[in-house]
Protein backbone atom coordinates (compact mmCIF):
# COMPACT_ATOMS: atom_id res chain seq x y z
CA UNK A 1 0.00 0.00 0.00
CA UNK A 2 2.76 2.70 0.73
CA UNK A 3 4.43 1.50 -2.24
CA UNK A 4 0.95 2.73 -4.40
CA UNK A 5 0.86 5.50 -2.45
CA UNK A 6 4.45 6.80 -3.16
CA UNK A 7 4.21 6.52 -6.69
CA UNK A 8 0.21 8.22 -7.13
CA UNK A 9 2.33 11.19 -5.79
CA UNK A 10 5.37 10.69 -7.30
CA UNK A 11 6.75 13.61 -9.51
CA UNK A 12 8.31 13.07 -12.51
CA UNK A 13 11.20 15.19 -13.75
CA UNK A 14 12.17 14.47 -17.29
CA UNK A 15 15.54 15.11 -18.76
CA UNK A 16 17.05 14.95 -22.15
CA UNK A 17 20.63 14.52 -23.15
CA UNK A 18 23.34 13.64 -25.80
CA UNK A 19 25.44 10.43 -24.34
CA UNK A 20 28.83 13.08 -23.66
CA UNK A 21 25.98 15.43 -21.48
CA UNK A 22 25.21 12.11 -19.05
CA UNK A 23 27.11 11.81 -15.96
CA UNK A 24 28.63 8.40 -14.71
CA UNK A 25 25.53 8.13 -12.48
CA UNK A 26 23.14 9.04 -15.21
CA UNK A 27 24.57 6.55 -17.66
CA UNK A 28 25.28 3.60 -14.87
CA UNK A 29 21.26 4.23 -13.96
CA UNK A 30 20.18 3.94 -17.32
CA UNK A 31 22.34 0.55 -17.80
CA UNK A 32 21.08 -1.01 -14.92
CA UNK A 33 17.32 -0.07 -15.79
CA UNK A 34 17.58 -1.69 -19.05
CA UNK A 35 19.17 -4.74 -17.72
CA UNK A 36 16.62 -5.37 -14.78
CA UNK A 37 14.08 -4.78 -17.62
CA UNK A 38 15.05 -6.54 -20.78
CA UNK A 39 17.51 -9.29 -19.15
CA UNK A 40 15.90 -9.89 -15.70
CA UNK A 41 12.61 -9.31 -16.37
CA UNK A 42 11.75 -10.72 -19.97
CA UNK A 43 14.80 -13.38 -19.94
CA UNK A 44 16.56 -11.94 -23.04
CA UNK A 45 20.57 -12.27 -23.34
CA UNK A 46 21.58 -10.02 -25.99
CA UNK A 47 24.71 -7.03 -26.17
CA UNK A 48 22.78 -3.66 -24.75
CA UNK A 49 25.96 -1.61 -25.76
CA UNK A 50 25.47 -2.29 -29.38
CA UNK A 51 27.29 1.25 -30.03
CA UNK A 52 24.21 3.17 -30.99
CA UNK A 53 24.38 5.18 -27.54
CA UNK A 54 27.13 7.30 -28.19
CA UNK A 55 24.46 8.68 -31.29
CA UNK A 56 21.09 8.90 -29.19
CA UNK A 57 19.42 11.74 -27.33
CA UNK A 58 18.52 10.10 -24.17
CA UNK A 59 15.53 10.47 -22.52
CA UNK A 60 15.33 9.60 -18.76
CA UNK A 61 12.36 9.95 -16.10
CA UNK A 62 13.56 10.88 -12.73
CA UNK A 63 11.90 10.87 -9.26
CA UNK A 64 14.08 11.86 -6.95
CA UNK A 65 16.95 10.11 -7.29
CA UNK A 66 15.33 7.04 -9.26
CA UNK A 67 15.61 6.38 -12.83
CA UNK A 68 11.74 5.43 -13.45
CA UNK A 69 11.50 6.19 -17.04
CA UNK A 70 13.78 5.80 -20.65
CA UNK A 71 13.79 6.07 -24.09
CA UNK A 72 17.55 6.24 -26.41
CA UNK A 73 16.42 8.38 -29.47
CA UNK A 74 18.23 7.88 -32.58
CA UNK A 75 18.76 9.96 -35.96
CA UNK A 76 17.65 8.76 -39.50
CA UNK A 77 20.89 6.63 -40.45
CA UNK A 78 21.85 4.53 -37.57
CA UNK A 79 19.04 1.75 -37.18
CA UNK A 80 17.60 2.85 -40.06
CA UNK A 81 18.34 4.41 -42.76
CA UNK A 82 15.46 7.68 -43.48
CA UNK A 83 14.04 7.81 -40.62
CA UNK A 84 14.69 8.13 -36.98
CA UNK A 85 13.75 5.86 -34.15
CA UNK A 86 13.27 5.34 -30.67
CA UNK A 87 13.89 2.18 -28.86
CA UNK A 88 14.85 0.93 -25.26
CA UNK A 89 11.70 1.70 -24.21
CA UNK A 90 11.40 1.32 -20.53
CA UNK A 91 9.62 1.78 -17.46
CA UNK A 92 10.52 0.77 -13.91
CA UNK A 93 7.74 -2.43 -13.01
CA UNK A 94 6.93 -1.04 -9.95
CA UNK A 95 5.71 2.51 -11.73
CA UNK A 96 4.49 0.98 -15.38
CA UNK A 97 0.61 0.47 -13.80
CA UNK A 98 0.78 4.48 -13.38
CA UNK A 99 1.09 5.04 -17.44
CA UNK A 100 4.09 6.66 -17.23
CA UNK A 101 4.89 5.18 -20.75
CA UNK A 102 2.12 7.31 -22.11
CA UNK A 103 4.02 10.50 -21.07
CA UNK A 104 7.42 8.70 -21.92
CA UNK A 105 6.33 8.28 -25.70
CA UNK A 106 5.01 11.56 -26.03
CA UNK A 107 7.95 13.10 -25.03
CA UNK A 108 10.11 10.93 -27.60
CA UNK A 109 7.45 11.53 -30.16
CA UNK A 110 8.24 15.32 -29.58
CA UNK A 111 12.00 15.14 -28.99
CA UNK A 112 12.03 13.25 -32.38
CA UNK A 113 10.44 15.64 -34.24
CA UNK A 114 12.28 18.33 -32.87
CA UNK A 115 15.55 17.45 -33.73
CA UNK A 116 15.06 15.49 -36.39
CA UNK A 117 11.90 17.23 -38.47
CA UNK A 118 9.84 16.04 -41.25
CA UNK A 119 11.27 12.23 -40.46
CA UNK A 120 9.18 9.61 -40.08
CA UNK A 121 9.58 7.41 -36.50
CA UNK A 122 10.29 4.04 -36.84
CA UNK A 123 10.19 1.02 -33.57
CA UNK A 124 10.68 -2.30 -33.45
CA UNK A 125 7.42 -3.18 -30.84
CA UNK A 126 6.96 -5.88 -28.90
CA UNK A 127 4.05 -7.76 -30.25
CA UNK A 128 2.13 -7.52 -27.16
CA UNK A 129 2.15 -3.97 -26.47
CA UNK A 130 0.74 -2.95 -30.54
CA UNK A 131 -1.91 -1.45 -29.28
CA UNK A 132 -0.32 0.92 -27.20
CA UNK A 133 2.29 2.08 -30.01
CA UNK A 134 -1.43 1.85 -32.44
CA UNK A 135 -2.73 4.68 -29.42
CA UNK A 136 0.07 6.84 -29.71
CA UNK A 137 -0.29 7.25 -33.42
CA UNK A 138 2.52 4.54 -35.11
CA UNK A 139 0.87 2.27 -37.83
CA UNK A 140 2.59 -1.95 -38.40
CA UNK A 141 4.71 -1.89 -41.08
CA UNK A 142 6.03 -5.45 -41.15
CA UNK A 143 4.71 -9.56 -40.72
CA UNK A 144 5.18 -10.40 -37.03
CA UNK A 145 9.48 -11.50 -36.23
CA UNK A 146 11.03 -12.97 -33.50
CA UNK A 147 13.61 -10.71 -31.86
CA UNK A 148 15.52 -11.99 -28.46
CA UNK A 149 12.76 -14.67 -28.57
CA UNK A 150 9.97 -12.01 -28.33
CA UNK A 151 7.52 -11.19 -31.29
CA UNK A 152 7.53 -8.20 -32.32
CA UNK A 153 6.47 -5.91 -35.27
CA UNK A 154 8.11 -2.82 -36.78
CA UNK A 155 6.10 0.26 -36.64
CA UNK A 156 5.85 3.94 -38.41
CA UNK A 157 5.10 7.42 -37.20
CA UNK A 158 4.81 9.38 -39.87
CA UNK A 159 4.62 13.10 -38.75
CA UNK A 160 1.53 15.09 -40.46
Amino acid sequence: MLESLYFCSMIIHWEEKAFNQLSPGELYAILDLRNRVFVDEQHCAYVDTDGKDIHARHLCGWSNETLIAYTRLLPPGISYENMSSIGRVVVRQEARRFKIGYQLMEKSISICLKYFPGKSIKISAQLYIESFYKHLGFQVVSPVYLEDNIEHVEMVFTPV
